[in-house]
């Protein structure tokens, strides 16, 4: 049995340049299949504390901390088999090095520079976050990338949620219409999705629609994957309820435009929806788009009628 340490607090996505305070609950979740790994060794997972709901009674995980300043000071009194750091904070890499540790995978903190590094096997990783044009290229999924950085083979590994739901399934579909501050143009418009909403229940569906729930729901992490969980089809543009819907193993179309689909797995319960015609610039990876009308919005809701009908078993 190894002591591994894993740093995702959410600051940054590992397949995007940019960080910020702000948490990516969806880039923590979506790196959880990288547990398989350690299921049978001694596993500390350090995160932002508004993350917690997603990681809590995890079974691969022994022991949760918050990125605070007790942990900080413990960690770098604490040795460790493996350090696996996803963050690209230039704080968080420094304190990933000052760590004793036999073997360091992921990114590190360049003395000179004063900005994250790759360690040897995530380099591919550090460009494909770094370069748009690599990035736009990439034919990996983040499972495939993310294994890749500890030096194994992803072999359809999947999410590792531990919170099990209070709900069961009470609707045909669960629209999940928001979309967060730091993708504006990810989200798609509002008589679209009152559009999609009304063709759904005149084919007789039973319908919930995530900005017509509770305020608690939009706001607590465990009503809101308990909503999430309530509906056998989840349609979803790419955000954290796209990968709760995914962790809850349920059907899922999901709606792209300036991020990548090729990075996204959806283990044969749904798929990616694009916009019809796919222009040459998606996808852009700009949380605004400058152009007349984003591309998502060329998506449109007889499409996914079309997508709805051919899931089987779902009418």
């Amino acid at each position: 049995m190894e002591k591994v340490l894993i740093i995702k607090a959410g600051y940054s996505e590992f397949l995007e340049r940019n960080h910020s305070r702000k948490v990516s609950f969806g880039d923590v979740l979506r790196t959880t299949p990288l547990l398989h790994l350690y299921k049978e060794d001694n596993v500390t997972w350090v995160t932002d504390e508004s993350a917690y709901p997603l990681l809590e009674n995890n079974p691969f995980i022994k022991r949760l901390l918050p990125y605070d300043v007790n942990t900080i000071l413990q960690l770098e009194s604490e040795e460790f088999d493996s350090v696996i750091n996803l963050e690209k904070v230039p704080g968080i890499c420094a304190l990933a090095d000052k760590i004793k540790a036999w073997k360091k995978f992921g990114f590190r903190f360049n003395t000179f520079t004063g900005e994250a590094e790759a360690h040897d096997r995530a380099f591919e990783v550090l460009a494909v976050s770094s370069d748009s044009i690599l990035k736009q290229k990439n034919e990996k999924t983040a499972q495939e990338l993310l294994f890749e950085m500890v030096g194994k083979k992803w072999n359809g590994e999947k999410y590792v949620l531990g919170y099990k739901p209070r709900t069961m399934e009470q609707y045909d579909v669960c629209l999940n219409t928001l979309a967060g501050q730091k993708w504006p143009n990810k989200a798609w418009s509002a008589e679209r999705w009152n559009r999609i909403e009304e063709k759904l229940i005149e084919e007789g569906l039973k319908v919930s629609r995530q900005d017509k729930q509770p305020n608690e729901i939009l706001t607590n992490l465990h009503d809101y994957m308990d909503w999430i969980n309530s509906g056998k089809l989840v349609i979803s543009n790419d955000s954290l309820g796209m990968h709760l819907a995914i962790a809850l193993n349920k059907k899922i179309l999901a709606l792209f435009g300036p991020t990548p689909h090729k990075e996204v797995y959806f283990y044969g319960q749904g798929k990616a929806i694009l916009p019809d015609p796919v222009p040459e610039c998606m996808p852009c990876f700009k949380p605004e788009c400058k152009k007349e009308k984003p591309c998502i919005l060329d998506i449109n809701t007889e499409k996914i009628l079309e997508e709805i009908k051919k899931i089987q078993n779902f009418y």
